[in-house]
Formats: C-alpha cells, structure tokens, sequence
C-alpha cells in the first residue's frame, strides 16, 4: 500500500485533496507572494489521527508541512515547489475541549479559529485576549506555532505567557501530552516552550490549554446583579 492509500485509510478520502485544482487555495499564501506544491493534501480530525498521518509519513521518509489558517505574511505554511511534500491541514481539529471557569482557563484544539476560541470564551464570561486582524481566519495552532502577539500583547503578553499547556504530535508520531492547566509547574523542562514559536519543525500541536481572564462584560454583569441584590435587601428592610 502506498503512501497516499495510507492516509486515505486513516482519514477517508473525503479528506485528502490529490488533484492540484482543488489543493491550488492552500497552496498560495496570503499575499500570492509564496506558491507551493504537494503531493496531497490531508484533513485529520483528531490528535490520533494526526498521529498516524505523521507516523505513515515519517516511515515513507516523506516531509511534511503543517498548515492552519494560511494567514502567514511570510510563506511559512507554504510547501516548496517539489511537490513532495504532504500537505496536513488541521482545520477540522475545530473544537472547544473545556472551559475551566474555576482556573480561569481555556483548551481548545488547534484548528479553532481565533474568533471562535474568542466567542466561546466570552459566553463564559471570560477573555482570551489575543487579538489579531485574522481573528476570522487564523488559528489557534498558527498563532501558537509563530508566538503571536496581536494588539493587546503589552497588556497580556504573546501566546507564550498565556499558554498552560500544550498536546503536541513529535515526528515519530508519538503524542506528547503537557495540557494542563497549572499556573505553577516546576517539575522539570517547560517543554511547551519549545514548540510555540517553532512554525512546526518539532512537532505539530494539536491542542492548547490557555489563561481566559475575566472579562468585562462578565464583570459588568456580576456588578449589574450585585447592585440588583442589594436593591432588593434594602426594599426588604
């Protein structure tokens, strides 16, 4: 079996793009500076499946070149022009985990879009305070991958201050789980520090768990109840 039947058996051929038209909008970056080719394109859905796509790859001797929302102004999502090259995207790992409410803390999969980790958190009435103009289109494991900042990054920090923890796959395939979310962890190597920032040479992060901090829309709203309260224990009186 070969390499492409490999990873049709992993994540089903609805999920891997082989004909260059239809791979053609992920292989051009944003700005139409950086145009690429690849020999296929996959979709997995889940940690697992990344790790069988990457395992199936690595025994092949095949490179890989993970991609998120190809926001990227630099060509970093872009493969080169060999075509050799397996194209993973991770879009459908598109889901919210946990929120946390007593931690403060959000973990989320690397393919949700920053808009949505955004939306989810305020209906909890917390922030996740990363803010980019690709808010609609980038993800979460882009903006780990690359260490964004966005506009509120003097208030807040990049995205190595605000993550706990990370679930990544290495380039064997094997399923590195950090996510935690300990805001005090001295055990050792803070090894999710060397994959955020690394665009995806050491491994492709799959999942993220990260600081969500009241908001204050959550804070208007708890001062609304607050006063509400008081007024009726004083109309009690």
């Amino acid at each position: 079996m070969d390499l492409i039947e490999q990873l049709v058996a992993i994540v089903g051929s609805d999920n891997i793009l082989t004909a260059a038209g239809d791979m053609a909008p992920y292989l051009l970056d944003w700005r139409g500076y950086y145009r690429g080719a690849a020999r296929c394109l996959v979709r997995p859905a889940s940690s697992e499946e990344v790790s069988a796509v990457v395992r199936a790859c690595s025994q092949a001797g095949v490179a890989m070149v993970p991609q998120g929302g190809n926001t990227s102004l630099c060509g970093a999502s872009i493969p080169d022009e060999s075509g050799e090259a397996v194209l993973i995207c991770l879009s459908r790992l598109n889901r919210i985990r946990k929120i946390d409410l007593d931690n403060s803390s959000i973990t989320v999969e690397a393919g949700c879009l920053l808009q949505a980790v955004h939306e989810a958190a305020l209906a909890a009435w917390r922030l996740f305070p990363l803010a980019l103009a690709a808010e609609g289109s980038c993800q979460i494991g882009g903006n780990l991958s690359t260490n964004a900042g966005g506009v509120q990054v003097i208030r807040y920090g990049n995205m190595r201050e605000l993550t706990l923890g990370l679930e990544v796959v290495l380039p064997s395939g094997e399923v590195w789980n950090g996510l935690h979310g300990l805001r005090k962890d001295n055990t050792g190597y803070d090894l999710k520090q060397l994959f955020i920032g690394a665009e995806g040479t050491l491994g492709i992060i799959t999942g993220a768990g990260a600081q969500a901090f009241s908001s204050a829309a959550g804070q208007r709203y708890l001062l609304a109840g607050a006063r509400i309260a008081a007024g009726r224990r004083t109309s009690a009186g």
